[in-house]
């Protein structure tokens, strides 16, 4: 019995030293090139895109305009203007997907959006937020590649 007290009472001491982790040094070149504030975030706009008002559109042409919607996406990710984008499962409000844009203005963000054949083809619509989060968010993307089999 007192073993296993002792036994218990070592790996309650020990077991913290494993969940810490050492912090990394602050990066003042990465901080800057990645335009992070003081607590390391920065401003971002968020997009949430939901159901348009055209949906009369054809098959053919309701694929052709997603087809560029696709490739808007592609385009802007590889200008470091959209860090993260994906849709949205079922729900009430007829939300279909979201963009958090590398932009700091919600000019530049409908300027951007603007360029979405799905949003001129009017089958989405978008909403606009100002958005505060970590600068390092666009970092993420270098490991997509890494972890992605297949590309829709």
């Amino acid at each position: 019995m007192k073993q296993s007290f002792l036994l218990i009472l070592l790996l309650l001491l020990v077991t913290p030293g494993f969940a810490q982790t050492a912090k990394q040094p602050y990066n003042k070149t990465l901080a800057d090139s990645l335009g992070a504030d003081e607590n390391g975030m920065k401003k971002y706009v968020l997009v949430i895109l939901k159901t348009g008002s055209n949906t009369t559109e054809t098959k053919e042409k309701t694929a052709s305009l997603f087809k560029g919607h696709m490739d808007n996406i592609g385009l802007l990710v590889r200008q470091n203007k959209l860090v993260v984008a994906g849709p949205m499962g079922k729900n009430d409000k007829s939300y279909r997907g979201i963009f958090i844009l590398n932009v700091s203005t919600l000019d530049e963000a409908r300027n951007l959006v603007d360029t979405d054949p799905a949003v001129k083809g009017k089958l989405l619509d978008a909403e606009y937020y100002e958005w505060y989060g970590s600068a390092a968010l666009p970092l993420y993307l270098k490991s997509t590649d890494a972890i992605t089999r297949k590309n829709p």
